[in-house]
């Protein structure tokens, strides 16, 4: 197993899966069934990743003439909803968990859908029609959702209903834990990626900054537009803007059986680590977390 397998196939999904244990000591079953009541902010979020990203990377791909391999490669990314990484820089920011982890789970679903039409597409534009036959790993898609996100966020749910003390006493422990292993997971993604990165960065590295930007602001400026207090907008902004890089991958890889078509998410991966973090560190130090 080389050292890119070891850190996306263990060391990534693990320190997660403790990351969303710890998110899950904050939440109650009232934080999602309060947005289901009030399915706005879902609407708005699911809108963003699903139409309007593709949308964005199609039009980019355009603007900045890229190459059938590079212009394939950023649709796959373009395609792939929100990953867990947006829930772990949602916590730290301080956002609405609840939203960000439901918009990861819904938009991962739907996803399964969307993805073949959207990527189907962009071979027949940019490749000049294909013969490949885009089946996406389902049933391993809905297991790493489940194994990653939903399963330790329920265990954190239920610790947080009876032992509400010891999980109040965990929030900023667990806060400053996802910090660290958001720099170290950084610092593993830039290690496993080095022999390639040059290269990302000098083929895409605008195009993939740019997407990753325009994204987020677009994120935010709906949610404020459409009068979402703060930490639901910041919410958006995540899961607009961070994209589920391992499944990208996988498409890329695996399914489309070519490993240059995974350059765009390696030039992306160290923006969004980059935009995140400048995030979390922006909203992150709040010391007091308003909803407006």
């Amino acid at each position: 197993m080389t050292t890119a397998e070891i850190v996306s196939k263990i060391f990534l999904p693990l320190s997660l899966a403790i990351i969303m244990l710890g998110m899950g000591m904050t939440l109650i079953s009232a934080d999602f069934t309060r947005i289901f009541k009030y399915p706005k902010a879902i609407l708005i979020g699911l809108t963003n990743q699903l139409i309007f990203l593709p949308i964005i990377g199609f039009s980019l791909a355009i603007v900045f003439n890229l190459g059938p391999i590079m212009a394939v490669g950023l649709m796959i990314l373009a395609s792939c909803p929100g990953g867990p990484t947006s829930n772990l820089i949602t916590q730290v920011c301080k956002g609405n968990i609840a939203l960000s982890v439901t918009l990861t789970a819904i938009a991962s679903i739907v996803s399964i859908i969307t993805i073949p039409f959207i990527l189907a597409y962009a071979l027949e534009y940019f490749a000049g029609g294909t013969d490949v036959t885009i089946k996406l790993p389902i049933l391993n898609t809905i297991l790493q959702i489940m194994v990653i996100t939903v399963i330790p966020i329920a265990i954190g749910m239920i610790i947080r209903k009876y032992k509400r003390d010891f999980a109040k006493r965990m929030e900023k422990p667990m806060r400053i834990a996802s910090t660290v292993i958001f720099i170290l997971v950084f610092i593993a993604v830039i290690a496993a990626n080095f022999k390639i990165m040059g290269a990302a960065m000098k083929q895409v590295g605008i195009v993939t900054l740019l997407l990753n930007s325009i994204t987020m602001g677009l994120g935010y400026l709906t949610a404020r537009l459409f009068k979402l207090n703060l930490k639901s907008a910041i919410s958006i902004t995540v899961e607009s803007g961070i994209q589920n890089g391992t499944l990208a991958i996988i498409i890329a890889t695996t399914i489309l059986n070519n490993v240059e078509m995974g350059i765009p998410t390696a030039a992306y991966a160290i923006w969004m680590f980059i935009t995140g973090g400048i995030l979390m560190w922006l909203f992150g130090k709040r010391t007091k977390v308003t909803s407006k």
